[in-house]
């Protein structure tokens, strides 16, 4: 009878290790066709005003739909399996969602850099990480730095990606997606650069927010800074235009 009932014993803990190695299977990355990002258009729609504007109260109060969506994203993360256009659509949403989840997590907060942790001078906000996807921790540099800019070679994340600052790209209120990621970004680009607050475009001075002077190689792998700008904005401008760069606004872009 003791040995039926260990036999039962190791039976019983058997399945339970199969059931939850199912269990945590399911989850993974390679078990994940692809990523439906609605939920974080609904945060989006609720708590971003068509301005860029952010109520961060409100992401506040809507704090577990938030985490939620966080949640999906460190289980169910971009993989070979996926399409260009899909990892590109969850790593910037990903970016732009964790940002939010760190003022978040910190408020009530001024500006994103009063967020310090780590060794001063050395270690930033974007260096703190805080995160996790797929059981490894990450930080926003890792995403922008050694994914989106290092695997992508696409310049217009820099006006998709935020900093919840004043003087960042507005948070679009909708999530990026696949199918339309192309004419998302379009009219991303648009709209910063021919936002006064950001750029300013006349004929005897070209005003520019200064991600163009930080990122300037990412711009210009294929054409020149001013060519680039030329291509998206609505009031053309003599090539022999001087540039200024505009100073960043770190304040938060809400409240």
């Amino acid at each position: 009878m003791v040995i039926l009932a260990r036999i039962k014993i190791s039976i019983l803990f058997f399945v339970f290790i199969s059931v939850t190695s199912c269990a945590q299977k399911s989850v993974s990355s390679t078990d994940c066709e692809s990523l439906n990002h609605q939920a974080w258009t609904e945060l989006l729609q609720s708590h971003v005003d068509s301005n860029g504007s952010v109520s961060y109260k409100g992401f506040v109060a809507d704090s577990v739909r938030l985490n939620q969506y966080l949640n999906t994203l460190s289980d169910c993360y971009a993989n070979a399996s996926w399409s260009r256009e899909e990892k590109l659509a969850y790593w910037i949403n990903a970016y732009n969602a964790f940002t939010v989840k760190l003022i978040v997590d910190n408020y009530p907060v001024s500006s994103i850099k009063d967020i310090k942790k780590g060794i001063p001078f050395v270690n930033s906000v974007w260096d703190i990480k805080f995160f996790e996807i797929g059981g490894q921790k990450m930080d926003l540099n890792e995403i922008e730095h050694s994914i989106l800019r290092k695997e992508f070679n696409e310049p217009r994340i820099h006006f998709s990606i935020v900093c919840a600052s004043i003087s960042c790209p507005k948070l679009r209120n909708e999530a990026f997606e696949a199918k339309k990621l192309e004419q998302q970004l379009q009219q991303q680009a648009i709209d910063f650069i021919n936002d006064s607050t950001k750029n300013n475009i006349g004929k005897e001075e070209l005003q520019l927010s200064s991600l163009f002077n930080w990122f300037e190689k990412d711009f210009t792998k294929e054409t020149t800074l001013k060519e680039y700008v030329r291509k998206y904005a609505k009031h053309d401008f003599d090539m022999a235009t001087k540039v200024k760069y505009m100073e960043y606004n770190w304040n938060l872009n809400g409240e």
